[in-house]
């Protein structure tokens, strides 16, 4: 009979179970049973059910659930903030290491902090979200740490450790985007839906899949499902576009990919990441394009009454794979008020908060069974001002923080992004048993247990959450992984135009491109970005194409790097000075009169507002990079005959009235490396994308249309004929 090998890492034992699992663990507790080797999680040297990987997930799952006090469930059901590995001085999320900061320490970089410590043992934390790591050996090494300091803590429960996108190519300002160190480099969702192949995002989902797991993460706070059906919107390109059909594929085929581990019989094993669908309902019909992480942009409109269609990527992508995991694990509302959806209870509030959305129609008529995660920082007493990050238990104000916990898992969340204090949780619970009876809350919050753990059973962290950082190190980033990101780049670029067949530009040629100015505006999370100049390319990655020159009369062709209008929806300004605040969201780059839009909003409401109506009607808006425009037009007019060529870096559809008519060729990119859009422009490539939403006649079609209806604008039409519609591109 074959026995079971006994393996000494740095830091922790395998032992590799003859055609069973392989166990790792760092405090040497195991047991020995019929020839194999289980963990001892619980010291009691007795087997127990949750130990014993022979039981299937569900059945262990439950096991620990009922084993659980309710301190350790309530730890379950938090999600840590973002971390930072490590947390350095002057940056976001800082800790201290000992007391002090890192660098005083003497800490290597992968050592664990001292909030780490407390939410992982007091708190009993075991959701813990990733956001900034300095390098794949320092992830292996610090999740190495934090498991073992979990496999030595009561019940030994250890770390699910998530992350945002992290293998985007190019840097975006509107959501927190977890920073890709040593990881292969893919497109932005437009760039990915772009392509026009589920197939390519499966393979996306699989490669990742390999990358997380060798960093210790076992959760994906990703796919956005969102249909992109408002051009406005801020997160817009994290989705896959404006297509219902396209979408659905794009998300059964992304989560499939990520759950997946080949020749498993239920599709779960050792590379596969839990996937978390986001957002439920649909968080992309935001009245005016305005964004929920906002209280000036809570809510989201139908004016279309295509409710309905929005729930579809969920419920005929996600919860509908064709692969053996069946169903995506984990599903994240948005912050919005899906307005005016609730027929039975007639409540307008926070999607969690929302009786009718997750208790009767996810849990409910869909008939959801798995995680259902609030996003970041609901719970919280609201902001004093409008103008604030941070503002989002809407609807719910009136109530305690203990109390907005105990409604949302009435409702049926399991979980609270961004929560790691134990006490409103556990004051939810109290609450709960006087108001139900503690076997009925305890049994509510077993229940939510069960759906967290059988998550983390499925993808083996019971059995062996350990990591060798150098086979970590040859996973990420490898060329294998590399070259299929890069050649997903590629064919997420998108001609629009080619006058004069001005594209492509081969041979060593010299190139005049513009220094972009980008004026002072708010940021993501609404302090002041100062004025900047922006030179758009490196001078040494450029050097191994072109010459670069100082004036268009020197150059053989031009190069302009623009973007698409960056502008704000809110301006508090305007609110001091007796106004409601609301300004259009421009899709143009000169300033922008909002003569067409609704003279009344279709929802407003708030206890700052005084229930002033959210419109903008007759209102300016303006563009933070209409400078943009102004070297395009200059360029052309210095360059003459010469071959003017705009990239676009197109964070929304643009109006291209005002830009196109002084380009010879648009070249649109979707967040890609610069190398890419040389390579493309230079001939190395054929551009293969197309347009995965609608590129607007002007600012009048934008406002007649309506946020949840997709494919209701007029495309722009160019001096070419080219018709800028959804799925065109040369």
């Amino acid at each position: 009979m074959e026995k079971v090998q006994r393996e000494e890492k740095n830091g922790y034992v395998l032992y590799h179970n003859p055609g069973g699992k392989t166990i790792g663990t760092a405090t040497g507790r195991v047991i020995h049973r019929d020839g194999l080797v289980f963990r001892d999680l619980c010291g009691t040297g007795e087997l127990l059910p949750f130990e014993d990987w022979r039981l299937p997930p569900q059945e262990r799952a439950a096991d620990l659930a009922a084993r659980l006090p309710i301190e350790q469930i309530a730890g379950l059901m938090m999600y840590s903030p973002h971390q930072m590995v490590p947390a350095l001085p002057g940056g976001p999320f800082q800790a201290t290491y000992h007391g002090k900061s890192f660098p005083e320490s003497g800490e290597e970089p992968w050592a664990m902090s001292d909030a780490q410590r407390k939410f992982l043992a007091e708190d009993h934390v075991r959701h813990v979200l990733v956001m900034k790591v300095q390098s794949t050996g320092t992830a292996a090494r610090w999740s190495n740490a934090m498991q073992a300091y979990a496999e030595a803590l009561p019940f030994g429960i250890p770390v699910n450790f998530s992350t945002d996108p992290r293998n985007g190519a190019a840097a975006a300002g509107t959501e927190f985007k977890s920073e890709g160190q040593d990881v292969s480099r893919w497109p932005e969702g437009l760039g990915m839906a772009a392509a026009f192949s589920p197939e390519q995002c499966r393979q996306y989902a699989q490669i990742i899949s390999r990358e997380y797991r060798a960093m210790g993460i076992t959760t994906a706070l990703s796919p956005q499902v969102d249909l992109g059906t408002e051009p406005r919107w801020m997160r817009l390109e994290d989705t896959f576009g404006v297509s219902p059909e396209l979408v659905r594929a794009y998300a059964a085929a992304y989560c499939d990919g990520m759950q997946t581990t080949p020749g498993c019989e239920d599709g779960w094993g050792p590379e596969s990441v839990c996937a978390m669908a986001k957002h439920w309902p649909g968080g992309g019909t935001g009245e005016g394009g305005r964004d929920a992480h906002y209280a000036f942009g809570k809510y989201a409109v139908y004016p279309g009454g295509n409710f309905q269609e929005h729930l579809t990527p969920f419920t005929q992508g996600a919860f509908a794979l064709p692969g053996p995991t069946r169903c995506v694990s984990a599903v994240m509302p948005y912050y919005t008020v899906s307005s005016n959806v609730d027929e039975t209870y007639g409540q307008n509030v926070g999607n969690s908060y929302s009786r009718y959305l997750i208790r009767d129609l996810l849990r409910g008529q869909v008939g959801y069974d798995g995680v259902i995660c609030t996003d970041w920082g609901i719970t919280a007493d609201p902001a004093g001002t409008m103008d604030s990050f941070g503002s989002r238990c809407y609807g719910v104000e009136s109530l305690s923080v203990a109390q907005r916990h105990l409604l949302a898992i009435e409702n049926g969340v399991d979980q609270f992004g961004g929560n790691s204090e134990i006490g409103p949780i556990l004051e939810a619970y109290r609450m709960g048993c006087e108001k139900y009876g503690e076997a009925a809350m305890r049994a509510r919050m077993e229940e939510s247990a069960r759906r967290l753990l059988l998550n983390m059973f499925r993808v083996g962290l019971f059995e062996n959450p350990y990591l060798d950082p150098q086979e970590s190190e040859r996973i990420v980033g490898c060329e294998e992984h590399c070259r299929a990101g890069y050649e997903a780049q590629l064919r997420s670029l998108v001609l629009l135009k080619n006058k004069g067949q001005a594209f492509p530009r081969r041979g060593r040629q010299k190139v005049y491109i513009p220094v972009r100015h980008i004026k002072a505006r708010k940021s993501f999370f609404r302090d002041v970005t100062p004025a900047q100049e922006v030179d758009p390319v490196e001078n040494s990655l450029l050097a191994r194409y072109y010459d670069r020159v100082d004036t268009p009369e020197e150059a053989d062709f031009c190069l302009c790097w623009v973007e698409s209008p960056l502008s704000d929806g809110y301006d508090a300004a305007d609110r001091e000075m007796g106004g409601n605040g609301y300004r259009p969201i421009s899709l143009q780059y000169r300033p922008y009169t909002a003569v067409h839009a609704r003279k009344e909003s279709l929802m407003s409401g708030d206890f700052r507002e005084e229930g002033l109506s959210r419109s903008y009607w007759g209102k300016t808006g303006y563009a933070a990079n209409e400078s943009d425009l102004d070297l395009v037009i200059e360029t052309k007019k210095r360059a003459g005959e010469k071959p003017v060529i705009v990239c676009l870096r197109m964070h929304n559809p643009t109006v291209m009235a005002e830009m196109e008519p002084y380009a010879d060729a648009i070249l649109v990119d979707f967040g890609v490396q610069q190398q890419a859009v040389l390579d493309m422009l230079s001939g190395k490539a054929v551009p293969t994308g197309r347009l995965p939403v609608q590129m607007p006649r002007d600012m009048e079609t934008v406002e007649r249309h309506c946020e949840d209806m997709p494919l209701d604008m007029e495309p722009y039409v160019d001096e070419m004929g080219n018709r800028y519609d959804f799925g065109f591109g040369l």
